[in-house]
């Protein structure tokens, strides 16, 4: 576990591009399609900063996974099968039960294992802090990240209980301030238009309220990065939407191609400043 550094601060060791991962549930797939984009163009992030959804994809890539073999996992392996349900803890999926899926996407379960750094947000559910891994076991860290509480249980950690990131950071620029020339965020997480008449359950309001606070706490977080990128039509699908993967991995490739010409000229930009451009 680390503390996040500051931007240019001393004794850090230097990244020429950073890439945030925000949480946003099926809708963080988008994540995928920017990496694809990224990678036509010979562009690969030095270090990765992911909450939930975004710890997921960002240990898969730490891990040397493509892009087409990420969409893999999430198509082959979801964490939301109804297999995977809790019967005596405090959550819907237990998961406990998702190990053995992520075991065979990332065998060595650690971080020191990984091609490139990376930080992984999550919440200490107990003392309301947020803890920032970076080292140790990989697995028990991504599963923490993307405990979204009343959904998934908590994930204990050296007697600690962690839930979702997303609920104290859903964009996790700090720990790339200080270690990246460049950072790129991707926010996968949109605050989408709603009615009454789609509030019915305690899931649907407890989901909007965590939009709401993870969007406002992000959103002035966004020109701390040298380039966001927000998928556009993400909010027209759900946190546990599974059944349109390959739709939203495209979105998320749109999205970066859009923005493309902007990320190749940050990422080329003499680098003798830390400042935004």
């Amino acid at each position: 576990m680390t503390e996040p550094a500051s931007r240019g601060g001393p004794g850090t060791k230097r990244h020429t591009l950073g890439i945030v991962l925000s949480g946003g549930g099926s809708r963080g797939i988008a994540h995928i399609g920017v990496l694809r984009a990224l990678g036509e163009q010979g562009i690969h992030p030095h270090c990765i900063a992911g909450t939930s959804t975004g710890a997921i994809v960002g240990a898969l890539c730490a891990a040397g996974h493509s892009p087409a073999r990420m969409l893999e996992f999430f198509r082959t392996e979801s964490p939301f099968r109804l297999s995977k349900l809790s019967l005596s803890k405090p959550g819907i999926i237990d998961t406990a039960k998702v190990v053995a899926s992520f075991e065979k996407y990332l065998p060595e379960n650690s971080f020191e294992a990984l091609l490139r750094p990376l930080f992984i947000t999550c919440t200490d559910i107990i003392l309301g802090q947020r803890v920032v891994f970076d080292s140790g076991l990989l697995i028990p860290a991504v599963l923490a990240s993307s405990s979204m509480p009343m959904v998934f249980t908590p994930t204990e950690i050296d007697g600690r209980w962690f839930s979702d990131g997303g609920i104290v950071d859903n964009f996790p620029v700090e720990p790339l301030e200080g270690r990246c020339d460049i950072i790129l965020g991707v926010y996968a997480s949109p605050l989408r238009a709603v009615h009454q008449a789609d509030l019915t359950t305690s899931i649907a309001v407890l989901q909007r309220s965590l939009e709401v606070g993870m969007f406002l706490a992000a959103a002035p977080k966004f020109e701390r990065c040298d380039v966001v990128i927000c998928p556009k039509g993400l909010s027209q699908y759900g946190t546990f939407d599974t059944r349109h993967l390959e739709e939203i991995e495209a979105i998320g490739y749109a999205a970066a191609l859009e923005r493309m010409e902007s990320i190749v000229a940050a990422v080329a930009a003499p680098r003798d400043s830390c400042s935004p451009a």
